[in-house]
């Protein structure tokens, strides 16, 4: 699936065990944290090839994790991205979901137990929704996500989920996400989806849109004290619509 600021060390306590470098790389973390945004890029179905920053996948990211950081300019929220071992999902390997898995781990060992809100987007979202069963996990926001049939939904119960998706996007299916987004509410998620008018799968048609809504997205999930969050919101707008709202 290819969907076409500055990094902190970890040390030793938070590399892999095997070796390998950590899968959480700090974009901004300015002391004692009590939340945390993770933000994980797109990829391809298939690929063993070493995932690299300078891939298109990760550079689409950059300017939205800096939408988050300005949406979110407290110091006390820790951001940061996942590093992936390789560039595709690869079938049953699912390889991104190990690489976040492990990621949140090693969050806990930096900043300790903290909400955290995770920003995928295609691949990267669908990774995202995928371990949002992890324990610290509040929210998910998930951009174009990679929503194949029968991609399960139990994970999602009691978590609040935002879908961001373009209707002109030829890489994943906008119906797949709303068809998604049914299934996970039936599943007890507090989940809801919008549709970006005129938007594209790499988020290049509209992108101060799809920065502005991430950004805002991300912000409402942090300080939402449990659902449905602010009766203005994106995650309100979007729960009140029976199939999709529209941005």
């Amino acid at each position: 699936m290819d969907s076409r600021t500055q990094r902190t060390p970890l040390g030793a306590a938070g590399r892999r065990a095997t070796g390998d470098r950590p899968a959480l790389v700090p974009l901004r973390h300015g002391g004692p944290a009590g939340a945390a945004v993770l933000v994980l890029h797109g990829g391809r179905a298939d690929g063993l090839a070493p995932s690299r920053p300078w891939h298109v996948a990760a550079l689409r990211m950059r300017p939205v994790a800096r939408a988050v950081a300005a949406a979110v300019p407290d110091d006390e929220v820790f951001l940061g991205r996942v590093r992936y071992r390789h560039r595709g999902w690869n079938g049953s390997r699912a390889d991104p979901v190990q690489d976040a898995r492990q990621a949140l781990t090693e969050l806990t060992r930096l900043v300790g137990e903290v909400p955290v809100i995770l920003v995928g987007h295609s691949m990267g979202g669908r990774t995202a929704l995928r371990v949002a069963d992890a324990p610290q996990v509040r929210g998910v926001v998930a951009l174009a996500p990679w929503c194949p049939e029968g991609e399960p939904v139990a994970q999602l119960r009691d978590r609040q989920v935002i879908v961001l998706h373009g209707d002109r996007d030829r890489v994943t299916d906008p119906e797949a996400s709303v068809s998604f987004v049914r299934r996970a509410r039936e599943a007890g998620s507090h989940a809801g989806v919008l549709l970006v008018k005129a938007g594209d799968h790499a988020m290049l048609r509209r992108c101060g849109t799809w920065h502005r809504a991430t950004g805002a997205a991300v912000a409402e999930l942090l300080t939402s004290g449990g659902p449905p969050g602010p009766a203005d919101g994106l995650l309100a707008t979007a729960l009140s619509a029976s199939g999709a709202g529209v941005l």
